[in-house]
């Protein structure tokens, strides 16, 4: 038997074209249509953005604690082992929260898993979210999603079971919080447990292929090794994937039964619509700040937002323009990035010193020169390869996490076909290589979205590599 495990996959290439216009694929929406509306008793945005703030409460809490003690130059300003707290910054977080070191710690990983804390090597910062989280309920939401689809990496999965048990599971458990959607209800786990059997039996089954080449006669036939995870008990990995999704806060267990919270309830009929929280309005987007005004352009389209930007920049003294596009596009919020290199384009050559003066900050460097290579008179489609290797892995990174924090799932899926690595295996390699701070929630996200079970599997393995610290 063998495993549809991508080892040699290779990707779908498209033509290279210009990364730093890839943001501008979120605005490349289909014609609108009407919303469809949650499951009647769903709450409003504000009580379930009320609720999401309740249950990260302490990794909100944590996170503004580390904003303020760790910041740079500070004594024991950096955690240790690529974002773990190292034992003394635990104890002395506990000290001033009140917390236990072992609470600490685990409101510490929710926060990155949530996007409240991004992790640059050995060093973290605050995430965009975290900046946002009393004023935005947008933004909380799409933290509690994230955590949401790292369910299986919030909760530590059993040591004595196979690992390939354990991806089965993993990449069952939608059917069964679909499941948990529709009926609306507790649900015995005796039932769920029937499902996930059911579940698990068709993903053994569409992983089975046929071998090719000569056909052997019986008596040299030789018989295959038993797949690991085909006797795995699948009770004690139902119970351990409800408590990881308890710890999430999606659903309740309890006596024998399952029911979905009505955070979990919403989730995943956003999974299910493959829709994302509504954008603000762009009205009055001339008035605004840089940072407003590239929110409320997000979801036009490209003509449009340029209209936009033109009416934008002539209110203002072009220098100052320029500033605050600077501004936004150093922002956590890699959308805003994005289209801020796009308005920069509509100033033209004003923008050049400012634009070749941020050219050497790490987290701007691949826009700026892609900005300047066609500034310079480059064609577009080319000016991709005024970048090196690991400077466009960096903005495809980017670009996902755009797409991961407000395009639609499938969107997210076809970015993956502009890696310009040539197999998937070589692409998250070079991914993880490059330690982007959103890493480990892009490629969750894309293995939430993605439909081949195989492939999401690999990307789900980096990410947990990625948020372990493993190799």
């Amino acid at each position: 038997m063998t495993s549809r495990i991508p080892r040699d996959s290779r990707l779908r290439l498209v033509r290279p074209r210009p990364l730093a216009a890839a943001p501008t694929a979120v605005n490349q929406r289909r014609p609108r249509r009407a919303a469809p509306r949650p499951p009647e008793g769903t709450p409003a945005p504000a009580e379930l953005a009320r609720m999401a703030r309740s249950g990260l409460a302490a990794a909100a809490r944590v996170a503004r604690w580390a904003d303020a003690a760790l910041r740079p130059g500070r004594d024991g300003a950096s955690p240790d082992d690529k974002g773990a707290l190292s034992d003394a910054t635990a104890e002395r977080a506990a000290a001033d929260l009140g917390l236990t070191p072992a609470q600490v710690r685990a409101a510490w990983d929710t926060a990155r898993l949530a996007g409240l804390v991004e992790v640059h090597g050995d060093s973290a910062r605050p995430g965009w979210r975290l900046r946002a989280w009393n004023r935005d309920d947008s933004a909380v939401l799409r933290g509690w999603v994230a955590l949401f689809d790292a369910w299986s990496l919030a909760h530590p999965e059993p040591s004595d079971h196979e690992p390939a048990a354990v991806a089965e599971v993993v990449s069952a458990m939608p059917q069964v919080l679909s499941f948990l959607q529709l009926s609306a209800g507790p649900v015995p786990v005796e039932q769920l447990l029937d499902l996930l059997g059911q579940r698990v039996t068709e993903l053994r089954t569409e992983r089975c292929e046929v071998p090719y080449g000569p056909r052997s006669t019986p008596a040299e036939t030789v018989p295959a090794p038993p797949e690991p995870a085909a006797d795995a008990p699948l009770a004690p990995l139902l119970d351990w994937a409800l408590r990881a999704l308890a710890s999430v806060g999606a659903l309740t267990y309890g006596d024998g039964q399952a029911t979905l919270t009505p955070l979990g309830n919403w989730a995943v009929w956003v999974k299910l619509e493959q829709i994302c929280v509504a954008a603000q309005s762009p009205a009055g987007n001339i008035e605004q700040a840089a940072e407003d005004m590239l929110r409320g352009c997000a979801q036009l389209r490209p003509n449009a937002a340029r209209a936009e930007y033109r009416a934008w920049l002539a209110a203002r003294p072009v220098g100052s323009a320029v500033g605050e596009l600077l501004g936004a596009a150093r922002g956590e919020d890699a959308l805003l990035r994005g289209l801020a290199f796009e308005a920069l384009r509509v100033v033209g050559a004003p923008a050049e010193p400012d634009v070749r003066a941020v050219a050497e900050e790490p987290t701007l460097r691949p826009y700026a020169l892609l900005w300047l290579a066609e500034h310079d008179g480059i064609d577009p489609e080319d000016a991709h390869e005024v970048l090196t290797r690991e400077e466009a892995t960096w903005l495809w990174v980017d670009t996902a996490a755009a797409v991961a924090d407000h395009g639609e799932a499938p969107m997210l899926v076809r970015h993956l076909e502009s890696a310009l690595q040539p197999t998937v295996p070589a692409l998250l390699d070079e991914v993880r290589a490059v330690g982007h701070p959103r890493t480990v929630q892009v490629l969750v996200a894309l293995a939430a979205a993605h439909p081949d079970p195989a492939l999401a599997k690999a990307v789900r393995r980096a990410a947990f590599q990625v948020h372990t610290g493993g190799s």
